[in-house]
Formats: structure tokens, sequence, C-alpha cells
């Protein structure tokens, strides 16, 4: 199992991943809404900002203060690491 860095050292498996996306729009503000009214919010920005919304198979949304660009840097990142282990 593969995991993600989010900020602060918090941790997301990236097999259970769906969407990064940026917490501006209104529909992804419904969104962190609904999930804290469900109680499958996950706050991980330690007090900070929110940057990225991450949205996970499990209908959980974890909320981070890192860019959706670094945690998808991030993710692609590990995906060329394991391309290269496969071909050693």
């Amino acid at each position: 199992m593969k995991l993600i860095n989010i900020g602060f050292g918090n941790m997301v498996s990236a097999s259970r991943l769906i969407a990064i996306v940026s917490p501006e729009s209104a529909p992804i503000k419904r969104i962190i809404q609904d999930a804290r009214d469900k109680g499958v919010l996950i706050d991980a920005t330690y007090g900070r900002r929110t940057r990225a919304v991450i949205v996970m198979d499990s209908d959980h949304v974890v909320l981070s203060a890192v860019q959706p660009e670094t945690v998808a840097n991030r993710l692609s990142y590990q995906e060329e690491d394991e391309d290269d282990e496969t071909d050693e």
C-alpha cells in the first residue's frame, strides 16, 4: 500500500484516492459541508488554510493545507518510483 504525504506528517492511501481538488468553488464547499454533516470530514490542516480537498473512495473527504499540485506531484513521483522498481 502506497501512502502519500498530505502535509504535517499526515498520509492517505494512494489506492483509495479519487480526486484532489481546490476548495474554492461552490460545489466543493458543498461537498465539504455535506461531509462535515455526515461525520466523514477529516481536517488535516492543523488550523491552517485549506488548499486541497482530497476525496476518497470511502466517501471520506480530507482537507489539506498543501496545494493540490503538490499532492499530485507526490503521487506521480511515487508512481514513477514504483515503475522503476518493477523494471529492475
